[in-house]
């Protein structure tokens, strides 16, 4: 495709020559991939995600942000008696509630098909746990919001912007065990179950040479019914996975 593309730019025009060397590096770019087999066509477009094996941190972010906006509109719609911030309020609201139903589907397989270790399985199930209440809540108010035609009454408005704030409440500490589990336990992440493979490998090795049997050359020990018999300790040590 290149060689049939020419650029020739006249008069030192800077901002001409980064749009036609941007231009040039996306036909490069197109080009290189339209090459490829769909999955290293894959990898090239959206590398992150390709190394993912789950995809739940990518859904994770679409519910954080419908619901936090759907919170603040909705803040100021009744604190400044803006009847029509309300409904597109109501329509992040409704964004928000089906990306959540989506996220704890595939945070529910995460649970199952990721590799962790015990002590973040606990934290793992406080996650879950939080999840689901967020999707719970946000389907509760979003058949309110449907049932009283995107305007809820006087009487309803500050129970329903309890339950709102308590919404964006629960986002942030689901988002905080979330955040605990990938950037303090390395979840997911494949660089450190690579250091964990490795540790557990040596402390294999490290047990296996401990408690091998002695070489067949090596003298015994002579017996001597004078001295008293030797005591030989043997310590364990507990080494974490």
């Amino acid at each position: 495709m290149n060689n049939f593309l020419s650029f020739q730019i006249h008069g030192g025009n800077d901002l001409m020559i980064i749009l036609m060397e941007s231009l040039s590096s996306l036909l490069v770019f197109f080009e290189n991939i339209s090459t490829e087999n769909p999955e290293k066509f894959l990898y090239s477009l959206v590398p992150g995600v390709s190394g993912m094996d789950n995809i739940h941190p990518l859904l994770v972010h679409f519910p954080i942000a419908f619901l936090s906006i759907f919170f603040a509109l909705d803040l100021v719609a009744t604190l400044a008696k803006k009847n029509q911030w309300h409904h597109v309020a109501s329509w992040f609201l409704y964004f928000g509630t089906i990306s959540s139903l989506f996220t704890v589907i595939a945070g529910l397989i995460a649970a199952n098909t990721v590799e962790h270790e015990d002590n973040v399985h606990e934290i793992m199930e406080h996650h879950e746990h939080i999840g689901l209440t967020i999707l719970i809540l946000a389907v509760s108010l979003s058949l309110w919001r449907i049932m009283s035609g995107g305007l809820i009454s006087r009487i309803g408005k500050p129970f329903h912007l309890m339950l709102s704030a308590l919404l964006c409440a629960l986002i942030i500490f689901g988002a905080d065990l979330g955040g605990l589990m990938v950037y303090q336990y390395g979840v997911a992440v494949k660089a450190a179950q690579a250091v964990r493979a490795v540790r557990a490998v040596a402390v294999s090795d490290n047990t296996t040479k401990n408690t091998s049997t002695p070489p067949a050359n090596e003298a015994p020990v002579a017996s001597n019914p004078i001295a008293p018999p030797v005591h030989h300790h043997h310590h364990h040590h507990k080494h974490a996975h």
